[in-house]
């Protein structure tokens, strides 16, 4: 796999919108390498005044979970009840994503190699996207001044979606 967006699903209330393809295409075009080794492309944001009221809306409504460690907790705890589900009905269900992880651009390596595993483990229910952003900026942003935040993670389906609408008009092509 080469890029993280490689067959991307978006989740149902953006694929219904017109500008779907085009996020899909900017996704892949606004990425670069997770870390220097990597193995995954991540896209890159600007955290603009809709990305900034994307993410304050979510975290007001707790559809935020701070941190790598609480994140990787989050989706492990899912994957088990979403195997559960699959073996109860005997049916998979189709994979598409249902997770942002959102990165400051200030972590070091092992961080990203750490998001990395993450990623690689969780398949296509999680896209992660570095923003333009160190951890002060991103952790004062959503929980207070001087609380550092070196990812967060969208768990709720109009957190995702109004998210990735906040990026299709960030990187809305004339």
């Amino acid at each position: 796999m080469n890029e993280q967006s490689q067959g991307l699903r978006l989740p149902k209330l953006v694929e219904k919108d017109s500008r779907s393809p085009m996020l899909i295409s900017a996704l892949k075009s606004n990425s670069q390498q997770l870390w220097s080794q990597s193995k995954l492309k991540v896209p890159i944001a600007q955290l603009d005044d809709h990305l900034v009221t994307a993410l304050k809306d979510a975290y007001i409504k707790g559809q935020i979970v701070r941190g790598l460690e609480s994140a990787e907790r989050t989706l492990a705890a899912e994957e088990r009840g979403l195997r559960i589900a699959d073996q109860k009905t005997g049916q998979a269900r189709g994979i598409r994503v249902s997770r942002i992880l959102l990165l400051a651009n200030d972590g070091a390596e092992r961080f990203y190699r750490q998001v990395e595993t993450l990623l690689l483990r969780h398949g296509q229910r999680v896209l992660a996207i570095r923003l333009d952003i160190n951890a002060d900026k991103l952790g004062s942003l959503l929980f207070g001044p001087n609380k550092i935040a070196k990812s967060v993670m969208l768990e709720h389906k109009s957190a995702v979606a109004s998210i990735l609408l906040s990026l299709a008009d960030q990187w809305e092509i004339d």
